[in-house]
């Protein structure tokens, strides 16, 4: 291949040299602007540790809460649905029944209590067992004791669930326990509501702390932006540094939460595995995962720089030269 015309090579580079110029300063500001930080410690690690704190206060309730939503993997443990037949349904249509229910992708589990199985198990765990043998006969009909699927282990999958049995031919009554399930789902509602409440009030705060960081700094320097200024300066160039500072401040924050809410974590693992062993069970609880760091440092900077640039649009204007 020929070479490029001289011209062509010229044009080339005299486009490359405003970009490489832009990156240069965009690198210096960056470096820069922490190389100002760590000039003052004191003050940054204050500043540090209060947007650390507002952002792990979220961030700490929302792990709480997955952890506690954690504990419901062993509800298909526990669900019970019980599905009551009729009194003229035989066992042998009741395990053919059974057998087909064992089919279903949303029950796990189908167990057949025969009359005289569920009349033994009244008369040995009741304390009625006089009352049981002045009985005539067996009032007890067949049931089978449902266990739903781990999908299924919900108030709305369980309603679903009850809908479709009662409906069954054979069904006289389908008594599902969920009562406790509606509650706990109530309650970590709730609780979700209150961490996005708490965080949206945070956030602000953070906004607040980084905006007034901000303008004492745009106050410290107003003389050297006002030489900026007087040299031609674009607004741009004199927002830059200060961009930077405030995302400095929302990454710093955001690391200084996901250490405060990794140590709350390990603080507590050993009060919750002794709780669990007293229950012959074990919970790891589970801290910040790598998605929820990347979305951490993420809120911390987009906070900081938001928090950056208000103060900059409102408090540069008060820098210019008159």
């Amino acid at each position: 291949m020929g070479k490029q015309p001289i011209a062509t090579q010229r044009g080339t580079r005299r486009l490359r040299r405003p970009l490489v110029a832009w990156v240069t300063h965009h690198l210096r500001s960056l470096l820069v602007s922490l190389g100002q930080l760590l000039r003052s410690p004191l003050a940054t690690s204050m500043t540090v540790a209060v947007i650390g704190i507002a952002l792990a206060l979220p961030e700490g309730l929302y792990v709480l809460t997955r952890n506690v939503k954690a504990v419901s993997s062993g509800w298909e443990q526990t669900a019970a649905v019980s599905l009551f037949l009729r009194p003229a349904v035989t066992v042998p249509q009741a395990e053919k029944l059974a057998g087909q229910l064992r089919a279903r992708s949303d029950i796990a589990h189908v167990r057949l209590i025969t009359p005289d199985q569920a009349l033994k198990d009244l008369r040995d765990y009741s304390g009625f067992a006089q009352a049981v043998d002045q009985l005539p006969k067996n009032p007890l009909p067949v049931v089978l004791a449902l266990r739903p699927a781990a999908g299924m282990v919900s108030s709305s999958g369980l309603e679903t669930l009850r809908r479709q049995l009662a409906g069954l031919p054979e069904a006289d009554l389908v008594r599902v326990d969920s009562a406790w399930i509606s509650r706990f789902e109530a309650i970590v509602g709730l609780v979700q509501r209150g961490v996005l409440l708490l965080a949206g009030l945070l956030a602000l705060a953070v906004l607040l702390v980084v905006g007034n960081t901000i303008r004492l700094e745009i106050q410290n320097r107003r003389n050297e932006i006002q030489v900026m200024e007087l040299v031609g300066a674009t607004s741009s160039f004199i927002r830059r540094p200060f961009l930077y500072i405030g995302a400095w401040y929302g990454l710093l924050g955001a690391l200084v939460a996901w250490v405060l809410v990794t140590v709350a974590v390990a603080l507590l693992q050993g009060p919750v595995s002794t709780l669990a062993a007293l229950y012959r069970t074990a919970f790891p609880l589970s801290g910040v995962g790598p998605l929820e760091l990347l979305g951490m440092l993420g809120s911390g900077v987009l906070l900081g720089l938001l928090g950056s640039w208000m103060s900059v649009g409102r408090h540069l204007a008060t820098a210019e030269p008159r």
